[in-house]
């Protein structure tokens, strides 16, 4: 990743909104958000979802600059898919904590314990950890994909525990699991959604799968980003309570006007159900970054190459 002295702010009278998309015709630029970005930057984007969509996004489009509204290992995955085009992050400190709290010399030392184990990482881990995979995963796609491996392979999951947790009850297999957590979805207070709950004695819980086991056994449905987004779409209910981050509130709100979405609390008096790394990015910084062509995403060409073919499986395996 590659970046340089701070760019110069743009004139508070700037309409960044108007600004971001003749940049983007100009460039020959597409947009890609994930879900959990703020709304205003969701609206400027050419394409809004979760990690596997917006990895196929990224693999099929013709664009000469992709500007990921998201991650660093987003932005990453994106570079990998298109080595020979330029990958902008708005903010290069937008990272992750499940991708931080598996930092790739550590899981190749815990690799050297489990020889002939196949690797299943999940998309949130580095360029580096995904160059040591068999097969790159999603929320969306990992039951799958794990169901699909023989059923005599032994497999290590990383780097998410309770993504692992669930897709072992979903599949059957046993796994070893690297011991990760997400930020945010640990921190959703069981006592607070059962208060939520009895104030709202309709509303139903929907759960990511990241979330920690006691909140996934009260959940009426569990399910990757885009899972909750089609289940709240679809179902008759009209109250939930969602339990992952509320930047999906924006698009569920579009796509189901008439119904009651509240976010799951945490468990502290904070907003820490906001992930603090999405939220850096900013529409200003998508501007800047657009205008001025950085930071942009680089990578080891070694690294980029391997990381290449596990992510290339899961495109063919989903």
């Amino acid at each position: 990743m590659t970046f340089g002295a701070a760019p110069a702010a743009p004139s508070p009278s700037l309409d960044l909104e108007s600004e971001i998309g003749k940049l983007k015709r100009a460039r020959n630029a597409v947009i890609l958000a994930h879900y959990y970005q703020d709304s205003e930057i969701q609206d400027v984007a050419d394409f809004v979802g979760d990690s596997l969509e917006l990895s196929r996004r990224a693999a099929a489009t013709d664009a000469e600059i992709i500007v990921f509204a998201g991650v660093h290992f987003m932005a990453e995955t994106a570079k990998i898919l298109n080595p020979t085009k330029q990958v902008l992050l708005p903010d290069p400190e937008a990272g992750c904590s499940l991708a931080d709290g598996c930092p790739a010399d550590q899981f190749a030392k815990f690799l050297e314990r489990f020889p002939g184990h196949a690797v299943v990482s999940y998309i949130n881990c580095s360029a580096a950890v995904k160059a040591m995979s068999d097969v790159i995963c999603t929320s969306s796609n990992a039951a799958r994909i794990v169901a699909q491996l023989p059923a005599d392979q032994p497999i290590v999951f990383a780097p998410d525990r309770n993504l692992g947790r669930y897709v072992m009850k979903q599949t059957g297999r046993e796994m070893l699991l690297w011991p990760g957590t997400c930020i945010v979805h640990e921190q959703f207070s069981v006592k607070k959604i059962v208060q939520l709950r009895e104030r709202h004695p309709n509303a139903r819980l929907v759960a990511h799968p990241e979330c920690e086991e006691p909140v996934l056994r009260m959940a009426d449905f569990i399910g990757s980003t885009t899972a909750l987004f089609k289940h709240v779409e679809a179902s008759a209910d009209t109250e939930f309570i969602i339990a992952t981050e509320p930047g999906i509130l924006h698009a569920m709100q579009r796509v189901a006007p008439g119904k009651l979405l509240i976010p799951a609390p945490p468990d502290g008096n904070c907003a820490c159900n906001e992930c603090p790394h999405m939220r850096k990015n900013t529409l200003e910084k998508l501007y800047l970054c657009l205008r001025d062509r950085t930071p942009e995403i680089t990578l080891d060409e070694d690294i980029a190459r391997r990381a290449l073919r596990p992510i290339e499986r899961m495109l063919a395996m989903s």
